[in-house]
């Protein structure tokens, strides 16, 4: 019988706080690819940390089949501020005088050794070509995610573990990287290894499927067996009541002929868009097509608004208006705010940050505030986590506490970008139930972007799509 290329046998990890309840077994085959399937906080990102012999253990033992290439990770936690890459900070995508020394995606991938030929077929296969002179931290969530996985790629890796591979990308790049990864799989010598929320996520290369569920790791399965939809019912909310009354202003955002260039390349041109006062709406578009940009204008995130014809809250910006001001009438929850908000702090003290639109928590919180911050997280299901670390909690976790830190000052417009990401079918369903209980309520407005429309909560009424330009 071939010698598995990864095999745990009996594993117990030393640190207490992280164990599984029962000891791990795990094989990869020369012949399987696997999926690690499971819901939020279930334990997969400690398994694939302890496959990849980042968890020390203390009982049991972990075999390699290989001697070279090595296993590489792609996680959805995945930030800016490698080391190679330079500082990064929120806001840094925004200020181009803090990024013009910053390294070009073009530079970093040019230091990668490996097959020209395949170099090649990876840059047109997930359009990577027009991205080449951009700096790595100009970069959309979506144009990110293509970044890291052509890095990985060209590593020459053994067995490659990409956690959520789908998460940030559009229709179109969705549907490349499936095939991509088919052709990747068929390769001899490849191992792939995906960790996701639903079986219904589960590419058909994938031959077998591990099942977490509350720190207990199942047997290995065929794909065949766990690979479908998961069928939950949307659930029933209590939301903690309202704190203020409604906005009283009849267009809570207008936009008249915004154009946003950085040096050469056209992010918007001329855009015009009008949200009235309790508008639900959805922002679409390919990836670079300037999403997350108009988004930075709204949330007072880019200094390129004071040039711009942009009218919050019906105040025309640039009359003396502080950031502050425009941010304590929104709740705002996005891919690059999750990156970029890892604070090692009570989960409950990161959702009372949203009273003050800090990073992390600068001002003492009221016992008051506390306490909204706490039951937001109730509503969420996550409220057993309070004192819990952020930093301890899995991606899913923490995305749902930066999501009930969006809703705890009772905003007047919600700005949700991509906020389902990572999360599993039955939280999925939670966040959304929550969004259209909210939304409900007099003068609460919404932008919800997504490349899913199956993410898009019941309430939206109306429809922005982007494009993209040159």
């Amino acid at each position: 019988m071939p010698e598995p290329v990864i095999a745990l046998e009996g594993g117990i990890l030393s640190e207490t706080a992280c164990r599984f309840a029962e000891p791990l077994h795990f094989t990869l085959g020369a012949d399987e690819h696997i999926a690690i399937v499971g819901p939020n906080g279930s334990g997969k990102t400690t398994l694939v940390e302890t496959l990849l012999g980042q968890r020390a253990l203390c009982g049991g033992r972990l075999r390699y089949g290989f001697s070279g290439g090595g296993i590489r990770y792609i996680a959805f936690h995945e930030t800016y501020n490698r080391v190679e890459d330079g500082e990064y900070y929120y806001q840094q995508r925004w200020n181009s005088c803090d990024s013009e020394n910053a390294p070009r995606v073009g530079e970093l991938l040019g230091r990668m050794e490996g097959d020209p030929a395949l170099r090649d077929e990876l840059y047109d296969l997930l359009a990577i070509r027009p991205m080449l002179d951009k700096p790595v931290i100009m970069l959309s969530s979506g144009e990110l995610r293509k970044f890291q996985i052509v890095r990985m790629l060209l590593t020459r890796a053994r067995v490659l573990v990409v956690d959520n591979p789908f998460i940030g990308l559009d229709a179109a790049a969705r549907k490349l990287l499936n095939e991509l990864l088919l052709r990747l799989a068929g390769m001899t010598g490849l191992q792939l290894i995906l960790v996701l929320s639903s079986g219904g996520d589960i590419p058909p290369f994938v031959t077998h499927v591990y099942r977490l569920d509350d720190l207990r790791l199942g047997p290995k399965v065929p794909a065949a067996q766990l690979r479908r939809e998961e069928i939950v019912q949307p659930p029933q909310v209590a939301l903690p009541p309202a704190e203020g009354k409604p906005l009283e202003c009849t267009e809570v955002v207008k936009l008249n002929r915004v154009t946003i260039r950085y040096g050469d390349r056209t992010i918007l041109d001329s855009l015009d868009w009008t949200v009235r006062n309790g508008e639900k709406w959805a922002l679409a578009g390919p990836n670079g097509s300037g999403k997350s940009t108009l988004l930075s204008l709204i949330s007072a995130d880019n200094p390129q608004a004071y040039a711009q014809d942009i009218v919050l809250f019906g105040r025309q910006r640039g009359t003396g208006e502080s950031i502050w001001e425009i941010k304590r009438h929104i709740g705002y929850v996005s891919s690059e705010m999750h990156r970029s908000f890892l604070k090692d702090i009570p989960a409950a003290n990161m959702v009372a940050s949203g009273y003050f639109d800090s990073l992390g928590l600068y001002e003492t919180p009221t016992a008051a505030q506390l306490a909204s911050a706490e039951a937001w997280m109730e509503a969420f299901g996550i409220g057993a986590m309070a004192g819990r670390s952020f930093l301890r909690l899995s991606s899913g976790e923490q995305r749902l506490v930066l999501l009930a830190r969006a809703f705890v000052k009772d905003p007047d417009l919600l700005i949700l970008d991509e906020p389902l990401n990572g999360l599993d079918a039955a939280n999925k369903e939670r966040v959304k139930a929550i969004i259209d209980a909210f939304c409900g309520r007099p003068g609460k407005s919404l932008i919800y972007v997504s490349h899913y429309e199956a993410d898009l909560p019941s309430c939206i009424t109306g429809r922005l799509e982007l494009r993209r330009i040159g």
